[in-house]
């Protein structure tokens, strides 16, 4: 129930911020569609801000072809880059790895992380009542700040920042992805 008027007062604010004409017509109001990756064996969780087009599109994290989440953690963990929805998630419980995102819905412009506006969080009690969840880890800086406002005085538990995997953060080339994102394996 709380969860439900959550998203059903996020979709009254957005409704009255487009009655004033407040919104750009590129925004939209949207839900994350895509289930958390987890199970009773999850030991460290990643958490991005919220699914791009891409991944709306393609149903999964990281959907993305320049996206180099896969790239990073394959090569950390010594594996080939996982292809398909099965066997990423096959690889992420295999590696005890619970993923998901800060953001249960908002409005957003694209794919663009500095345009999300009217956040209701995701409620990581989904994971955490069920996972032993050790480590938090956040992807990226919007996913960060997201989670410190939202989640962390909610939950009482920290986050540790990695830099972000995506394609617009062109100032992190693969190699130092990799070095930077080892942390969650030591």
């Amino acid at each position: 129930m709380h969860y439900l008027q959550k998203v059903y007062n996020f979709e009254q604010k957005y409704v009255t911020i487009a009655k004033k004409g407040c919104v750009n017509m590129n925004e939209a109001a949207v839900m994350h569609e895509i289930d958390p990756v987890f199970d009773n064996q999850s030991k460290i969780l990643i958490l991005g801000s919220f699914p791009s087009v891409k991944s709306r599109e393609t149903g999964f994290f990281y959907g993305h072809p320049q996206n180099r989440f896969w790239k990073v953690l394959a090569h950390i963990f010594q594996v080939d880059i996982p292809i398909t929805v099965d066997d990423k998630k096959k690889f992420l419980l295999d590696h005890h790895i619970a993923v998901w995102d800060v953001i249960a819905s908002c409005t957003i412009t694209g794919s663009s992380d500095s345009s999300i506006k009217n956040v209701v969080p995701n409620d990581l009690d989904r994971i955490l009542k069920h996972a032993p969840i050790e480590r938090i880890y956040v992807n990226g800086g919007t996913a960060y700040k997201l989670f410190k406002k939202y989640l962390e005085p909610q939950f009482g538990r920290s986050a540790i920042k990695l830099p972000s995997t995506s394609p617009a953060n062109a100032g992190f080339r693969l190699e130092r992805l990799i070095e930077s994102w080892q942390i969650i394996v030591q």
